[in-house]
């Protein structure tokens, strides 16, 4: 089971990826593009170039998860857009995100920090 908690790190990749990469092509674009070690237990999301299809990647100390969710109808509208390689989301933009929903909307708080 992946799960994916607040105190995950979580990078979209702007550009759209050829989606005939699998584990090892993604995690080289995550070094290259993106500039993040793919064995950090980041979360990495890929969406192609018709924006229909997603592809989430992370590691989990034992070995590379890679999930695929694929549109049956229409395309991911709300796909973040900037000038650098990788945008980071919060885990409920990225939820919102996977239900094609429009991750700019969501109002969330600062994740939970221990104060010294």
């Amino acid at each position: 089971m992946l799960l994916i908690t607040p105190k995950h790190r979580l990078f979209i990749a702007v550009k759209p990826v050829d989606f005939r990469a699998g584990i090892d092509g993604l995690a080289a674009l995550c070094k290259q593009k993106m500039f993040n070690d793919p064995l950090s237990g980041h979360v990495f999301v890929f969406s192609n170039r018709k924006k229909n299809s997603i592809k989430v990647l992370t590691y989990d100390s034992q070995g590379f998860w890679l999930c695929h969710k694929r549109l049956s109808q229409g395309t991911f509208k709300h796909w973040p857009t900037s000038s650098s390689s990788a945008v980071e989301l919060s885990v409920a933009q990225l939820q919102v995100l996977f239900y094609n929903g429009d991750p700019s909307k969501v109002k969330s708080i600062e994740p939970w920090r221990k104060i010294s």
